[in-house]
């Protein structure tokens, strides 16, 4: 079985079930860049509550660019204000410093792409989730035609953090958040919510 899936910055934990489940995932990269997706953004659990990060793009000529071709913006403190806000959400959690070290590079180093970007990012998560998913970029933007002749489960408009399409093979389970006891349990938060605060045991999950 085959799937595919939009790139993620720090992906959500439904967009890891994919991993997991198919034996092959297909990474769009011949798609449009769209604000406002998972492409530049992960949502984490702060004291205050769910709070979403934004990874600031270059600006592009015309309407459209394809997500190969976005660029990493290297202006600001964004890189700073991520990982302070990581820290300050999950700096109490169980395995906060079990995985600090092998995350922090990635909001010190520069990258060029996005696309670059974020599949580093899930190579790491991936090693640390201590899975081995068979997962590639396309080569070509997969159409409907596509996924109906090779039988690509097609999950690119499934997740999404505003308004997604119906995915009736994936329902949020509960699972030990810090703050919990504050705001109730939140779902369809970013991977590390479930890394910090599961550590080893996050692959059951999954």
């Amino acid at each position: 079985m085959e799937a595919a899936l939009s790139i993620a910055y720090f992906p959500p934990i439904q967009w890891f079930g994919k991993l997991m489940r198919y034996d092959k995932v297909w990474i769009e990269r011949g798609d449009n860049y769209v604000k406002q997706t998972y492409r530049n953004r992960c949502t984490i659990v702060t004291t205050s509550g769910a709070l979403s990060l934004s990874v600031p793009v270059e600006g592009f000529d015309g309407q459209k660019c394809l997500m190969k071709d976005v660029r990493v913006s290297s202006h600001g403190e964004w890189r700073r204000q991520h990982w302070n806000a990581l820290e300050s959400a999950y700096g109490e959690s169980p395995f906060f410093e079990y995985y600090a070290d092998d995350l922090r590079p990635f909001f010190e180093k520069q990258w060029t792409f996005l696309f670059d970007y974020d599949m580093e990012i899930v190579a790491t998560l991936c090693r640390l989730l201590d899975i081995e998913p068979r997962y590639a970029p396309t080569d070509h933007y997969l159409t409907a035609a596509d996924g109906i002749a090779t039988g690509v489960d097609d999950y690119r408009e499934a997740i999404r953090p505003k308004h997604p399409l119906p995915d009736e093979e994936w329902t949020p389970r509960r699972y030990y958040q810090v703050y919990e006891q504050r705001h109730g349990f939140l779902p369809d938060m970013s991977i590390i919510d479930l890394l910090f605060n599961m550590g080893p045991e996050s692959v059951l999950y999954l």
